[in-house]
């Protein structure tokens, strides 16, 4: 049955060359690597260009683009994005939708604020709670889709409706709840990790990149099939040191505008929500790409009646993917009121799904389910974040908002039909 299930995986990583080194090994590998972005085969490259393409016309237009300051608001404007698009991921890899996944967060992350702040709770215990409200709605919506059959576009657009509602109640008048001051909870985004940690997490993060790549190097080789050629394995080692590097000593600068004669407060390091990214990251890609787990969830996506007569429970499956999704929608909610200092009584309402989506979309998840990585959430929420944040400098006046969305959208549109094209070259 295990080999049954393996062929219907369907396999992201470009296949490299035979073992072998030197000059012939690598143009073998790079000719290879060619011929499969030619069928279809694309992975991340689409986005990758993306966000290379808009951040320099961003930094040529505006001097200050890049700079520490602004990249420290790119990074904590895109965290909630790239969380919520996590959890989409696995929801798109079976084809599924969930329109509820922003008014989820909102919701949980006013059962966590008002459990502080109206019941006394300490912020630990009102944080689990509203985890475990968020992945007992996914189980729900999950349950509701694999064993009543009902489409998850209706279930979740109900949800995504009655939610605003419960969350608008929990609120109040007030119209928002504001985090007391000094909570874990608004430290997450609004303070930085110390430099020295933050130089430590680097080199843990590019150490253990490399010995994995090295690992299933010489994994596939004990297994008598072929492998990368090692030059190809120490430059992407060599291209994520140097990007983080730079990112790093970036975020060494202090970037406290406030300070003067009478106050005087640094604001270095990287935020403390980068950890967080990166831990939910590792996480989440070696559940995909590493357990049996993630080969079903790959084997339904690409062919769900194959998979059952393969002996996988498609039902658990489904349900699985709305629990993950659903609780990463409660961190996502979470880290927006930490970037907010506060809930607001709409909450993950307006837009907040469809950037999340678009993310994902524009990372190169396909809508049609089968493919996707949780890069391609990283990767797509930068390029969200560098859109919105970019385009709030270029445009000003009364309808600056509305031309931001419009380009967040075209560029949504463009993704979406990029796929439907790489998925019918992949058919053929």
């Amino acid at each position: 049955m295990s080999a049954q299930v393996d062929e219907l995986v369907q396999q992201d990583e470009p296949a490299p060359d035979e073992p072998g080194e030197g000059l012939a090994a690598l143009v073998a590998y790079l000719k290879d690597y060619a011929g499969r972005v030619r069928g279809g085969e694309l992975g991340s490259i689409p986005a990758l260009v993306g966000l290379v393409v808009i951040t320099g016309v961003f930094a040529w237009v505006h001097q200050g683009f890049l700079s520490a300051y602004n990249l420290e608001a790119l990074v904590i404007q895109a965290a909630p994005i790239i969380v919520m698009a996590m959890g989409l991921v696995f929801v798109l890899l079976l084809g599924e939708i969930d329109l509820s996944a922003g008014t989820t967060g909102g919701l949980c992350s006013a059962i966590t604020a008002v459990l502080i702040l109206r019941h006394g709770a300490s912020w630990w215990l009102a944080l689990v709670a509203g985890l475990v409200v968020g992945l007992a709605i996914g189980f729900g919506m999950g349950w509701l889709r694999a064993r009543v059959g009902i489409p998850s576009f209706v279930i979740t657009l109900a949800t995504f409706l009655a939610f605003q509602g419960v969350t608008l109640i929990l609120i109040g008048g007030q119209g928002s709840v504001i985090l007391p001051d000094g909570s874990p909870l608004i430290k997450l985004e609004n303070s930085f990790v110390p430099l020295w940690l933050g130089w430590v997490l680097l080199a843990l993060v590019v150490v253990g990149y490399a010995a994995t790549k090295v690992n299933d190097a010489l994994g596939r080789v004990r297994s008598g099939l072929s492998r990368p050629p090692y030059t190809v394995i120490a430059g992407k080692v060599v291209v994520l040191a140097v990007l983080g590097a730079a990112f790093t000593y970036e975020m060494g600068v202090n970037r406290n505008v406030s300070t003067n004669a009478f106050f005087d407060n640094s604001a270095q390091g990287m935020p403390w929500v980068v950890v967080l990214l990166v831990i939910l990251f590792v996480v989440w890609h070696f559940v995909l790409s590493r357990t049996r787990y993630g080969r079903h969830l790959y084997a339904v996506g690409g062919n769900e009646e194959a998979s059952r007569r393969a002996g996988i429970v498609v039902s658990r499956i489904r349900i699985s993917v709305f629990v993950i999704c659903s609780g990463m929608a409660a961190v996502s909610g979470v880290v927006a009121a930490s970037l907010l200092q506060s809930v607001q009584s709409n909450a993950g309402a307006g837009n907040t799904l469809l950037l999340a989506v678009g993310a994902a979309v524009i990372g190169g998840t396909s809508l049609f389910g089968g493919h996707g990585r949780i890069i391609d959430a990283v990767l797509g929420g930068l390029v969200v974040a560098v859109i919105i944040n970019g385009m709030s400098d270029l445009i000003q006046g009364a309808n600056s908002a509305g031309y931001e969305w419009v380009v967040t959208g075209a560029v949504l549109l463009l993704a979406a039909g990029f796929d439907a094209v790489v998925r019918r070259a992949r058919a053929t």
